[in-house]
């Protein structure tokens, strides 16, 4: 299948302020671009790419004092299959793990893995390792934060949203991957495009979704806490250790997003004629 994607983002700024976007398509996608994915600037400025110790392709501007619209659009394909749920993949004992995959343990920004490590253990340390004590992780934030957009807070944390059981789709995802950690399983965090495709329509404005990936039996696999169900046509962005990592942008100065629209759409067949 062919998925249309994009964004158009404005931002204000009192004068001009640095700024690093998070906005590109995962490298890992991108063999599967059917058109290039190029962001652009109104007005033009001067931009350019890196890689951040992540691994995301990343972009460093200096917004202009005023408006500035950043906007992409392109074509992707996709296999159109759901998730992969790796049902036996298996838990490493700490000690064979990777070296690189160890940051992954650690608590976080918005991860406190020493806040919740006694909570985990209590409610998780009777589960079988591997797969199925990440879904036993899945369903209990699945049930335990109610999903309210209205309520969404940049500030709350994996601990804060355990406590306070509201939450948006970051909140799923911080709680449930620092449990993971705190059970011994290497978690990080993802974000990107994630559109209702396949599944009834919500009518609540298109936006970024986040989500996150667990490392069993050598490999990482997608988790969702908050749809807790494979879903289709996830379109990675970047992975980090927590939302920190991968914010769409990071301001080095005062700056105020007036306009955001992002589209995620199946392109139909008698859109392709």
């Amino acid at each position: 299948m062919k998925i249309k994607a994009g964004y158009t983002l404005t931002y204000d700024c009192p004068q001009p302020t640095p700024m690093l976007l998070c906005l590109n398509v995962h490298p890992s996608r991108r063999a599967d671009l059917l058109t290039p994915q190029v962001v652009q600037f109104s007005p033009e400025i001067e931009s350019w790419t890196y890689a951040d110790p992540f691994g995301n392709a990343c972009t460093r501007i200096t917004a202009p004092a005023g408006p500035l619209t950043i906007s992409s659009e392109f074509t992707i394909y996709d296999t159109g299959l759901p998730d992969y749920v790796p049902y036996d993949a298996v838990q490493h004992e700490v000690r064979d793990l990777p070296d690189e995959v160890l940051v992954y343990l650690l608590g976080s920004r918005y991860c406190e893995t020493d806040r919740l490590t006694d909570i985990a253990w209590a409610l998780f340390g009777q589960t079988q390792a591997g797969w199925p004590r990440v879904q036993a992780i899945l369903d209990f934030v699945h049930h335990h934060i109610r999903f309210d957009y209205q309520l969404a807070d940049r500030r709350r944390s994996a601990y804060g949203a355990y406590e306070e059981r509201v939450g948006v789709c970051r909140d799923f995802a911080h709680l449930a991957l620092t449990l993971c950690r705190c059970m011994n399983i290497p978690a990080r965090y993802c974000t990107g495009y994630l559109g209702d495709i396949k599944v009834a329509p919500v009518p609540a404005p298109m936006d970024f979704s986040g989500w996150f990936e667990v490392y069993l039996g050598g490999h990482w696999y997608t988790a969702d806490a908050r749809h807790n169900t494979p879903r289709v046509g996830r379109i990675l962005m970047a992975v980090g250790r927590d939302a920190t990592d991968v914010a769409i942008s990071t301001q080095f100065g005062p700056a105020t997003l007036t306009r955001f629209e992002v589209v995620t759409d199946e392109v139909l067949m008698d859109e392709v004629a």
